[in-house]
């Protein structure tokens, strides 16, 4: 895979950096978008193999990222996968108390940060020569079942599934496929609330389950390794005995 070239947004920690890792591991070149420069180089500095490009961006700047989709062109003159990350949220907020700046900040990266960085990626695609490529767009368990006091985050995990079903649709004709993985509770500075108990829907603090972040970066390296006439359009990985089924 030493000629593949991969975007991962949200590369300075958690899935985004186990993510960054497992690719490179096998070869890839990959350019590691994050908001702070620091981490990102922490991350390039843990690869064990291929070659990263720092190029620290704000997912929900259109100037920002069309910049930086151009820098990756101009670096690596094609584009094979985008594993589009990067997610924020805010505190758990009661749906009536849920503030307009709190809902937007949520949607301007997890939903509108998306859009920017699929669309980038899925014209570079298109117009390359040999056309087509792979991507993933990070959904979360939320997308199927929300945790209480979580409107914003939800609602955004739920669009990624429209928007992921209409890129592979709309991509088809250019060897272009969409994918989405659900992650549920990955051991990372995310979930580390975690430890200490999250709210349950029958209002009382539990302790939750988590599972090594690797396992997450595994699975976007297999997902990204296959070709392009196959596809896993929707999976899910979670620590086994975390409460989802049966959740609210």
């Amino acid at each position: 895979m030493a000629d593949k070239v991969a975007v991962i947004t949200g590369a300075g920690s958690g899935i985004g950096r186990a993510s960054a890792l497992a690719l490179m591991a096998t070869g890839w070149s990959v350019a590691l978008l994050g908001r702070r420069k620091d981490a990102l180089e922490e991350t390039a500095g843990m690869a064990t193999g291929g070659h990263s490009l720092i190029l620290p961006t704000d997912v929900s700047s259109p100037e920002q990222v069309a910049a930086t989709f151009a820098a990756v062109l101009g670096k690596f003159g094609r584009l094979d996968m985008l594993f589009n990350n990067a997610g924020g949220n805010v505190p758990t907020t009661n749906f009536g108390d849920m503030t307009w700046e709190g809902w937007k900040s949520v949607v301007d990266v997890n939903l509108n940060g998306m859009f920017l960085c699929a669309n980038a990626a899925f014209r570079a695609m298109r117009d390359q020569t040999p056309r087509g490529g792979r991507i993933i767009n990070n959904g979360s368990i939320s997308a199927h079942n929300p945790r209480p006091g979580s409107s914003a985050y939800t609602t955004t995990k739920h669009a990624v599934t429209g928007l992921t079903k209409s890129i592979a649709l709309d991509g088809r004709q250019y060897d272009i496929c969409s994918s989405q993985i659900d992650i549920g509770n990955a051991a990372t500075p995310m979930t580390a609330r975690s430890v200490n108990g999250q709210m349950q829907p029958y209002g009382q603090m539990a302790v939750e389950p988590r599972m090594d972040v690797a396992h997450v970066g595994a699975q976007v390296a297999f997902m990204a390794n296959l070709p392009l006439d196959a596809n896993i359009q929707f999976v899910t990985i979670m620590a086994t005995k975390m409460p989802w089924i049966g959740r609210g």
